[in-house]
């Protein structure tokens, strides 16, 4: 889906549990959003003092509207800022520079049955696409876990909404039979069935290792990374911006986007850990050490293209197209 620039202003703020805010966003003017599909997410810009960040944010409305979008930000205590400037911000009438909407996320709308696993606030995403399911008519079941039912954000939202029986809740403080058995609650495998998961990283590679293990084909597990632990240990390489004709040295602790910045050579840089897909860069020479979240198994075995705000190389020199 196209990118596009925008200024939106917030116009609603609902303080949900778990430290989530749940903003609604609208163009100024009244002027229709431009549409987007379940799974999209907006880029907002954070600027306030020292922080200038591009963050993303999954949007959780209705596909079907275009008078506002929403989205819900938690208040991650590991932030490096930018859920903390949306908290402090977002206030009604705040107005944001916005990009989007993307999708690196999309849904399967033929699958015969799909599975929506949601951690904590990876449930966003998966909210617009049960309302897009539900519209289509489709089988589908939503599972939400969260750590207890008092955390638990959007519940008044999806108690309203009229695919709510498809929605199954999972606290990790109740009883044992309570919580999300994937052995139990996932479909057997098939070609028409597909999952979706979105949550902690460590909830995520439970559910996809799970569900693969199982026999579910790994190009039927969609997931979508909303951050990610980033690695930069390892022995220094030499990257060459062939186009730029710049060689720089990166080292243990230091980013291929980073080292070329500072040599006059700009990579554009939103997410920093390897999830939105902004820095992917093409490789001319030399192997890629992936340690993104974004790239396709298959698209890190061709070796043809790198996330320069996190990944390294394998090989001496990495030769970029840049």
């Amino acid at each position: 889906m196209a990118s596009n620039m925008m200024k939106l202003t917030v116009a609603k703020r609902i303080e949900e549990p778990g430290g989530i805010v749940r903003l609604t966003l609208v163009d100024a003017s009244g002027a229709a959003l431009p549409a987007f599909e379940a799974g999209a997410h907006l880029d907002l810009h954070l600027q306030d003092g020292q922080i200038d960040l591009w963050r993303q944010y999954s949007l959780c409305s209705d596909p079907q509207e275009q008078s506002f979008y929403e989205i819900g930000v938690l208040l991650d205590p590991k932030s490096r800022g930018g859920s903390i400037a949306v908290h402090r911000l977002a206030t009604v009438g705040a107005q944001f520079d916005v990009e989007g909407p993307r999708n690196h996320f999309p849904l399967d709308e033929t699958a015969r049955k799909t599975v929506l696993l949601g951690g904590g606030i990876g449930i966003t995403p998966m909210l617009a696409m049960a309302q897009r399911l539900h519209r289509l008519g489709r089988d589908f079941t939503l599972h939400f876990c969260t750590r207890s039912s008092e955390v638990t954000a959007f519940k008044t939202m999806i108690a309203d909404a009229p695919w709510a029986s498809n929605v199954v809740f999972h606290f990790d403080d109740q009883a044992e039979e309570q919580r999300l058995n994937l052995k139990r609650d996932l479909p057997p495998p098939a070609k028409d069935v597909h999952l979706y998961v979105c949550g902690p990283q460590g909830f995520m590679d439970w559910v996809i290792n799970t569900a693969e293990a199982a026999g579910h084909a790994s190009a039927n597990v969609h997931r979508e990374y909303f951050s990610a632990d980033v690695d930069q240990s390892g022995d220094g390489f030499d990257v060459v911006a062939k186009r730029s004709g710049i060689t720089v040295r990166v080292e243990a602790g230091n980013t291929i986007a980073k080292a070329l910045a500072q040599a006059g050579v700009k990579i554009e840089v939103k997410c920093e850990e390897g999830v939105c897909g902004t820095c992917v860069t093409d490789v001319l020479e030399g192997t890629p050490d992936h340690r993104d979240k974004f790239l396709t198994d298959e698209e890190r075995e061709e070796g043809t293209m790198i996330c320069a705000c996190c990944s390294r190389a394998s090989s001496s020199t990495l030769v970029l197209d840049i």
